[in-house]
Protein backbone atom coordinates (compact mmCIF):
# COMPACT_ATOMS: atom_id res chain seq x y z
CA UNK A 1 0.00 0.00 0.00
CA UNK A 2 1.08 3.56 -0.61
CA UNK A 3 -0.21 7.02 -0.01
CA UNK A 4 -2.11 8.44 -2.99
CA UNK A 5 -0.72 11.44 -4.79
CA UNK A 6 -2.08 14.12 -7.05
CA UNK A 7 -4.33 12.49 -9.65
CA UNK A 8 -6.47 13.41 -12.62
CA UNK A 9 -9.94 13.74 -11.06
CA UNK A 10 -11.90 12.85 -14.19
CA UNK A 11 -9.89 9.66 -14.66
CA UNK A 12 -10.45 8.50 -11.08
CA UNK A 13 -14.18 9.25 -11.28
CA UNK A 14 -14.72 7.58 -14.66
CA UNK A 15 -12.71 4.56 -13.50
CA UNK A 16 -14.82 4.56 -10.35
CA UNK A 17 -18.01 4.50 -12.41
CA UNK A 18 -16.70 1.52 -14.37
CA UNK A 19 -15.86 -0.40 -11.19
CA UNK A 20 -19.14 0.60 -9.50
CA UNK A 21 -20.99 -0.98 -12.42
CA UNK A 22 -18.86 -4.11 -12.09
CA UNK A 23 -18.76 -4.69 -8.33
CA UNK A 24 -22.04 -3.19 -7.16
CA UNK A 25 -24.73 -2.19 -9.62
CA UNK A 26 -24.75 -5.13 -12.04
CA UNK A 27 -24.68 -7.97 -9.47
CA UNK A 28 -27.32 -6.23 -7.35
CA UNK A 29 -29.57 -5.64 -10.38
CA UNK A 30 -29.16 -9.27 -11.46
CA UNK A 31 -30.05 -10.51 -7.99
CA UNK A 32 -33.22 -8.41 -8.05
CA UNK A 33 -33.98 -9.99 -11.43
CA UNK A 34 -34.10 -13.37 -9.70
CA UNK A 35 -36.78 -12.08 -7.34
CA UNK A 36 -39.09 -10.32 -9.80
CA UNK A 37 -40.94 -11.37 -12.94
CA UNK A 38 -41.49 -7.83 -14.24
CA UNK A 39 -41.01 -7.91 -18.01
CA UNK A 40 -39.72 -4.32 -18.21
CA UNK A 41 -37.07 -5.10 -15.60
CA UNK A 42 -35.73 -8.09 -17.50
CA UNK A 43 -35.58 -5.94 -20.64
CA UNK A 44 -33.38 -3.58 -18.62
CA UNK A 45 -31.15 -6.46 -17.57
CA UNK A 46 -30.49 -7.26 -21.25
CA UNK A 47 -28.14 -4.28 -21.25
CA UNK A 48 -26.22 -5.74 -18.30
CA UNK A 49 -25.24 -8.92 -20.11
CA UNK A 50 -22.72 -9.52 -22.90
CA UNK A 51 -23.73 -9.63 -26.54
CA UNK A 52 -23.82 -13.25 -27.69
CA UNK A 53 -21.63 -12.60 -30.73
CA UNK A 54 -21.78 -9.63 -33.15
CA UNK A 55 -22.47 -6.19 -31.67
CA UNK A 56 -22.06 -4.31 -28.42
CA UNK A 57 -24.24 -3.80 -25.38
CA UNK A 58 -23.65 -1.53 -22.39
CA UNK A 59 -22.03 -4.38 -20.48
CA UNK A 60 -19.56 -5.03 -23.30
CA UNK A 61 -18.01 -1.61 -22.64
CA UNK A 62 -16.93 -2.30 -19.05
CA UNK A 63 -13.78 -4.24 -19.96
CA UNK A 64 -12.63 -1.97 -22.84
CA UNK A 65 -13.07 1.07 -20.59
CA UNK A 66 -10.98 -0.62 -17.89
CA UNK A 67 -8.14 -1.25 -20.37
CA UNK A 68 -8.51 2.20 -21.93
CA UNK A 69 -8.07 3.94 -18.58
CA UNK A 70 -4.94 1.92 -17.81
CA UNK A 71 -3.51 3.52 -20.93
CA UNK A 72 -4.82 6.97 -20.04
CA UNK A 73 -2.67 7.03 -16.92
CA UNK A 74 0.51 6.04 -18.78
CA UNK A 75 1.63 9.42 -20.17
CA UNK A 76 1.41 10.86 -16.66
CA UNK A 77 3.17 7.92 -14.99
CA UNK A 78 5.91 7.51 -17.61
CA UNK A 79 6.70 11.16 -18.35
CA UNK A 80 9.86 11.37 -16.26
CA UNK A 81 11.21 8.03 -17.48
CA UNK A 82 11.04 8.77 -21.20
CA UNK A 83 13.76 11.40 -20.86
CA UNK A 84 15.50 10.00 -17.80
CA UNK A 85 18.87 8.27 -17.48
CA UNK A 86 19.32 4.61 -18.38
CA UNK A 87 19.25 3.64 -14.70
CA UNK A 88 15.73 5.07 -14.38
CA UNK A 89 14.61 3.25 -17.51
CA UNK A 90 15.86 -0.07 -16.16
CA UNK A 91 13.96 0.64 -12.98
CA UNK A 92 10.71 1.35 -14.79
CA UNK A 93 11.06 -1.85 -16.83
CA UNK A 94 11.41 -3.79 -13.59
CA UNK A 95 8.23 -2.14 -12.32
CA UNK A 96 6.44 -2.94 -15.58
CA UNK A 97 7.50 -6.58 -15.29
CA UNK A 98 6.39 -6.77 -11.68
CA UNK A 99 3.02 -5.22 -12.47
CA UNK A 100 2.54 -7.60 -15.40
CA UNK A 101 3.25 -10.63 -13.22
CA UNK A 102 1.03 -9.46 -10.37
CA UNK A 103 -1.89 -8.66 -12.67
CA UNK A 104 -1.51 -12.03 -14.37
CA UNK A 105 -1.38 -13.81 -11.00
CA UNK A 106 -4.44 -11.93 -9.73
CA UNK A 107 -6.26 -12.93 -12.91
CA UNK A 108 -5.48 -16.59 -12.22
CA UNK A 109 -6.78 -16.15 -8.68
CA UNK A 110 -10.01 -14.52 -9.90
CA UNK A 111 -10.94 -16.88 -12.75
CA UNK A 112 -7.99 -19.20 -13.29
CA UNK A 113 -8.89 -21.55 -10.40
CA UNK A 114 -5.47 -21.02 -8.83
CA UNK A 115 -6.91 -21.22 -5.30
CA UNK A 116 -8.46 -24.60 -6.07
CA UNK A 117 -4.93 -26.05 -5.69
CA UNK A 118 -5.78 -28.54 -8.43
CA UNK A 119 -3.39 -28.44 -11.42
CA UNK A 120 -6.01 -29.97 -13.71
CA UNK A 121 -8.48 -27.19 -12.91
CA UNK A 122 -6.06 -24.31 -13.50
CA UNK A 123 -6.82 -21.99 -16.42
CA UNK A 124 -3.84 -19.94 -17.51
CA UNK A 125 -5.20 -16.97 -19.48
CA UNK A 126 -8.86 -16.26 -18.95
CA UNK A 127 -9.49 -12.95 -17.21
CA UNK A 128 -9.78 -9.19 -17.62
CA UNK A 129 -6.77 -8.58 -15.36
CA UNK A 130 -4.62 -10.77 -17.60
CA UNK A 131 -5.85 -8.89 -20.66
CA UNK A 132 -4.83 -5.71 -18.86
CA UNK A 133 -1.45 -7.27 -18.05
CA UNK A 134 -0.64 -8.01 -21.70
CA UNK A 135 -2.16 -4.76 -22.97
CA UNK A 136 -0.18 -2.82 -20.39
CA UNK A 137 3.06 -4.63 -21.26
CA UNK A 138 2.69 -3.99 -25.00
CA UNK A 139 1.64 -0.36 -24.57
CA UNK A 140 4.37 0.33 -22.00
CA UNK A 141 7.12 -0.67 -24.41
CA UNK A 142 5.57 1.51 -27.13
CA UNK A 143 5.04 4.58 -24.94
CA UNK A 144 8.50 4.41 -23.37
CA UNK A 145 10.40 4.03 -26.61
CA UNK A 146 8.50 5.91 -29.31
CA UNK A 147 7.40 9.48 -29.89
CA UNK A 148 3.76 10.20 -30.73
CA UNK A 149 4.12 9.50 -34.47
CA UNK A 150 5.83 6.19 -33.76
CA UNK A 151 3.14 5.30 -31.22
CA UNK A 152 0.43 5.90 -33.82
CA UNK A 153 2.26 3.72 -36.34
CA UNK A 154 2.83 0.95 -33.76
CA UNK A 155 -0.85 0.96 -32.76
CA UNK A 156 -1.90 0.75 -36.40
CA UNK A 157 0.48 -2.17 -36.88
CA UNK A 158 -1.02 -3.97 -33.88
CA UNK A 159 -4.45 -3.74 -35.51
CA UNK A 160 -3.19 -4.81 -38.93
CA UNK A 161 -1.12 -7.73 -37.62
CA UNK A 162 -4.16 -8.94 -35.68
CA UNK A 163 -6.44 -8.53 -38.71
CA UNK A 164 -4.42 -10.19 -41.49
CA UNK A 165 -4.58 -13.84 -40.35
CA UNK A 166 -8.08 -13.28 -38.98
CA UNK A 167 -9.20 -12.25 -42.46
CA UNK A 168 -7.25 -14.77 -44.53
CA UNK A 169 -6.68 -17.80 -42.28
CA UNK A 170 -10.16 -18.48 -40.97
CA UNK A 171 -13.51 -16.79 -40.54
CA UNK A 172 -15.30 -14.82 -37.84
CA UNK A 173 -17.15 -17.69 -36.25
CA UNK A 174 -15.82 -18.77 -32.87
CA UNK A 175 -14.17 -22.07 -33.66
CA UNK A 176 -13.39 -21.06 -37.23
CA UNK A 177 -11.40 -17.98 -36.20
CA UNK A 178 -7.61 -17.82 -36.26
CA UNK A 179 -7.62 -16.44 -32.70
CA UNK A 180 -9.53 -19.47 -31.41
CA UNK A 181 -7.05 -21.85 -33.02
CA UNK A 182 -4.10 -19.93 -31.50
CA UNK A 183 -5.65 -20.29 -28.04
CA UNK A 184 -6.14 -24.01 -28.59
CA UNK A 185 -2.56 -24.42 -29.78
CA UNK A 186 -0.88 -22.45 -26.99
CA UNK A 187 -3.22 -22.94 -24.02
CA UNK A 188 -4.70 -26.35 -24.83
CA UNK A 189 -6.60 -27.82 -21.90
CA UNK A 190 -5.53 -24.89 -19.73
CA UNK A 191 -7.60 -22.32 -21.64
CA UNK A 192 -10.62 -20.88 -19.88
CA UNK A 193 -14.05 -19.97 -21.22
CA UNK A 194 -14.07 -21.16 -24.82
CA UNK A 195 -16.45 -18.43 -25.92
CA UNK A 196 -13.61 -15.87 -25.68
CA UNK A 197 -10.13 -15.66 -27.18
CA UNK A 198 -7.07 -14.31 -25.42
CA UNK A 199 -3.60 -14.99 -26.84
CA UNK A 200 -3.96 -13.51 -30.33
CA UNK A 201 -6.39 -10.93 -28.97
CA UNK A 202 -3.54 -9.63 -26.79
CA UNK A 203 -2.54 -7.54 -29.82
CA UNK A 204 -5.83 -5.68 -29.78
CA UNK A 205 -5.78 -5.49 -25.99
CA UNK A 206 -2.54 -3.57 -26.48
CA UNK A 207 -4.20 -1.34 -29.08
CA UNK A 208 -7.04 -0.53 -26.67
CA UNK A 209 -4.55 0.46 -23.97
CA UNK A 210 -2.71 2.59 -26.55
CA UNK A 211 -5.92 4.42 -27.44
CA UNK A 212 -6.19 5.30 -23.76
CA UNK A 213 -2.57 6.46 -23.82
CA UNK A 214 -3.39 8.84 -26.69
CA UNK A 215 -6.24 10.26 -24.60
CA UNK A 216 -3.85 10.72 -21.69
CA UNK A 217 -1.37 12.49 -23.96
CA UNK A 218 -4.10 14.87 -25.07
CA UNK A 219 -4.99 15.72 -21.46
CA UNK A 220 -1.51 15.95 -19.98
CA UNK A 221 -0.10 19.41 -19.33
CA UNK A 222 -3.10 21.32 -20.70
CA UNK A 223 -3.72 24.75 -19.16
CA UNK A 224 -7.12 25.02 -17.43
CA UNK A 225 -8.42 27.61 -19.92
CA UNK A 226 -7.66 25.24 -22.82
CA UNK A 227 -9.27 22.13 -21.37
CA UNK A 228 -12.71 22.70 -22.90
CA UNK A 229 -11.17 22.95 -26.34
CA UNK A 230 -9.07 19.86 -25.71
CA UNK A 231 -12.17 17.95 -24.59
CA UNK A 232 -13.78 18.90 -27.89
CA UNK A 233 -10.80 17.54 -29.82
CA UNK A 234 -11.01 14.32 -27.83
CA UNK A 235 -14.69 14.02 -28.70
CA UNK A 236 -13.87 14.47 -32.39
CA UNK A 237 -11.20 11.79 -32.10
CA UNK A 238 -13.78 9.49 -30.52
CA UNK A 239 -16.25 10.06 -33.32
CA UNK A 240 -13.50 9.42 -35.87
CA UNK A 241 -12.60 6.11 -34.22
CA UNK A 242 -16.23 5.02 -34.16
CA UNK A 243 -16.64 5.88 -37.84
CA UNK A 244 -13.44 4.00 -38.75
CA UNK A 245 -14.54 0.99 -36.73
CA UNK A 246 -17.99 0.92 -38.34
CA UNK A 247 -16.43 1.07 -41.80
CA UNK A 248 -14.02 -1.73 -40.92
CA UNK A 249 -16.92 -3.76 -39.51
CA UNK A 250 -18.25 -4.16 -43.07
CA UNK A 251 -15.39 -6.65 -43.51
CA UNK A 252 -14.54 -7.61 -39.92
CA UNK A 253 -17.55 -7.74 -37.58
CA UNK A 254 -17.64 -6.02 -34.20
CA UNK A 255 -17.11 -9.03 -31.91
CA UNK A 256 -16.05 -8.35 -28.37
CA UNK A 257 -15.45 -12.04 -27.63
CA UNK A 258 -12.71 -12.05 -30.29
CA UNK A 259 -11.73 -8.42 -29.55
CA UNK A 260 -11.69 -7.72 -33.28
CA UNK A 261 -9.92 -4.66 -34.67
CA UNK A 262 -13.26 -3.06 -35.61
CA UNK A 263 -14.52 -3.61 -32.08
CA UNK A 264 -11.29 -2.10 -30.74
CA UNK A 265 -11.87 1.10 -32.71
CA UNK A 266 -15.59 1.41 -31.94
CA UNK A 267 -15.19 0.70 -28.22
CA UNK A 268 -12.12 2.95 -28.12
CA UNK A 269 -14.12 5.73 -29.72
CA UNK A 270 -16.86 5.37 -27.11
CA UNK A 271 -14.20 5.45 -24.38
CA UNK A 272 -12.79 8.63 -25.93
CA UNK A 273 -16.25 10.23 -25.84
CA UNK A 274 -16.76 9.25 -22.20
CA UNK A 275 -13.30 10.48 -21.22
CA UNK A 276 -13.88 13.76 -23.09
CA UNK A 277 -17.22 14.29 -21.33
CA UNK A 278 -15.79 13.61 -17.87
CA UNK A 279 -12.65 15.66 -18.57
CA UNK A 280 -14.75 18.62 -19.74
CA UNK A 281 -17.26 18.47 -16.90
CA UNK A 282 -14.81 17.73 -14.08
CA UNK A 283 -11.36 19.04 -15.01
CA UNK A 284 -12.37 21.90 -17.32
CA UNK A 285 -15.50 23.18 -15.58
CA UNK A 286 -14.64 21.95 -12.09
CA UNK A 287 -17.91 20.15 -11.39
CA UNK A 288 -17.52 17.21 -9.02
CA UNK A 289 -20.65 17.53 -6.92
CA UNK A 290 -22.35 14.17 -6.65
CA UNK A 291 -19.42 12.42 -8.33
CA UNK A 292 -16.59 12.45 -5.79
CA UNK A 293 -17.85 9.27 -4.11
CA UNK A 294 -16.90 7.32 -7.25
CA UNK A 295 -13.26 7.96 -6.36
CA UNK A 296 -13.74 5.40 -3.60
CA UNK A 297 -13.82 2.79 -6.36
CA UNK A 298 -11.62 4.60 -8.85
CA UNK A 299 -8.56 5.02 -6.65
CA UNK A 300 -8.54 1.33 -5.74
CA UNK A 301 -9.85 -0.28 -8.91
CA UNK A 302 -7.72 -3.45 -8.79
CA UNK A 303 -8.52 -4.00 -5.11
CA UNK A 304 -12.22 -3.50 -5.79
CA UNK A 305 -12.18 -5.94 -8.69
CA UNK A 306 -10.19 -8.70 -6.99
CA UNK A 307 -12.08 -8.56 -3.69
CA UNK A 308 -15.42 -8.26 -5.49
CA UNK A 309 -14.71 -11.35 -7.56
CA UNK A 310 -12.89 -13.54 -5.04
CA UNK A 311 -14.14 -12.82 -1.51
CA UNK A 312 -17.75 -13.56 -0.56
CA UNK A 313 -18.85 -11.38 2.35
CA UNK A 314 -22.37 -12.84 2.38
CA UNK A 315 -21.53 -15.00 5.39
CA UNK A 316 -20.83 -11.84 7.40
CA UNK A 317 -24.12 -10.30 6.32
CA UNK A 318 -26.00 -13.53 7.02
CA UNK A 319 -24.45 -13.76 10.48
CA UNK A 320 -25.98 -10.46 11.59
CA UNK A 321 -29.26 -10.46 9.64
CA UNK A 322 -30.40 -14.07 9.23
CA UNK A 323 -33.68 -13.22 10.96
CA UNK A 324 -34.77 -11.24 7.91
CA UNK A 325 -35.09 -14.39 5.81
CA UNK A 326 -38.39 -15.46 7.40
CA UNK A 327 -39.75 -11.93 7.03
CA UNK A 328 -38.90 -11.07 3.43
CA UNK A 329 -38.69 -14.57 1.93
CA UNK A 330 -35.89 -16.56 0.34
CA UNK A 331 -35.73 -14.68 -2.99
CA UNK A 332 -35.54 -11.19 -1.51
CA UNK A 333 -33.19 -12.39 1.22
CA UNK A 334 -30.82 -13.48 -1.55
CA UNK A 335 -31.06 -9.92 -2.89
CA UNK A 336 -30.27 -8.57 0.57
CA UNK A 337 -27.21 -10.83 0.89
CA UNK A 338 -25.90 -9.63 -2.48
CA UNK A 339 -26.53 -6.00 -1.51
CA UNK A 340 -24.78 -6.55 1.82
CA UNK A 341 -21.87 -8.41 0.20
CA UNK A 342 -20.98 -5.46 -2.00
CA UNK A 343 -21.85 -3.07 0.81
CA UNK A 344 -19.09 -4.61 2.93
CA UNK A 345 -16.70 -4.26 -0.01
CA UNK A 346 -17.68 -0.59 -0.30
CA UNK A 347 -16.88 -0.03 3.39
CA UNK A 348 -13.43 -1.57 2.93
CA UNK A 349 -12.75 0.68 -0.07
CA UNK A 350 -14.10 3.68 1.84
CA UNK A 351 -11.67 3.02 4.69
CA UNK A 352 -8.80 2.82 2.21
CA UNK A 353 -9.92 6.01 0.51
CA UNK A 354 -10.22 7.96 3.75
CA UNK A 355 -6.72 6.92 4.79
CA UNK A 356 -5.42 7.95 1.34
CA UNK A 357 -4.02 4.52 0.57
CA UNK A 358 -4.25 2.40 -2.54
CA UNK A 359 -2.77 -0.86 -3.76
CA UNK A 360 0.56 -0.27 -5.47
CA UNK A 361 1.47 -2.93 -8.01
Amino acid sequence: MTKSSSRLASLDILRGLDLFLLVWLQPVLLSIGGATDAEWYHRLLWHFDHERWVGLRLWDMVMPLFLFMVGTAMPFAFARFRSGPELDRRGVYRRIGRRFLLLFLFGMIVQGNLLALNPEAIRIYTNTLQAIAFGYLIASVIVLNLELRGQLIATTLLLLVYWLPMAFAGDYSLQGSFAYRVDDLILGDFRGDRTYTWVWSSLTFGATVMLGAFAGTMMRGVEPRMRTRRAGLMALAGLGLIAAGLIWSLEQPIIKRLWTASMTLVSGGICFLLMALFYWWIDALGHTRGLDWLKIYGTNAITAYVLGEVVDFRSIVNSVSFGLQSIIGDEWYAVWLTFGNFGVLFLILLAMYRTHTHLKL
